[in-house]
């Protein structure tokens, strides 16, 4: 979690270590499940510190690979996840349907 200067919420990051992850090549990959930061919190850095405080924690989970996704429409977070260094892996369309 990230908080201002007066102690309020203003952004969070969800981990999860997976043993499976498209594109990666160990079996214990730290994973960014989630990661927001309220919108008048933007572009100051709060975003860039969580993932690296997200990334120091999968370091010291013994995870030399950390994975993340977004929906193909979210651009800003594309954007995003590039200015921090992340590569784009690949595109996919989920489907399912019930039985």
């Amino acid at each position: 979690m990230a908080f201002d200067d007066t102690d309020h919420a203003i952004g969070f990051v969800e981990l999860s270590i997976r043993n499976i992850v498209d594109s990666c090549s160990t079996n214990r990959v730290g994973y960014l499940e989630g990661w927001y930061v309220i919108p008048e919190a933007r572009r100051e850095g709060v975003g860039t510190e969580l993932v690296a405080a997200a990334e120091r924690w999968a370091r010291g989970a013994g995870c030399r690979e950390f994975a993340s996704d977004a929906r193909l429409d979210n651009e800003v977070s594309h954007r995003a996840h590039v200015a921090l260094g992340f590569t784009e892996t690949g595109r996919s369309v989920n489907f399912r349907k019930d039985l």
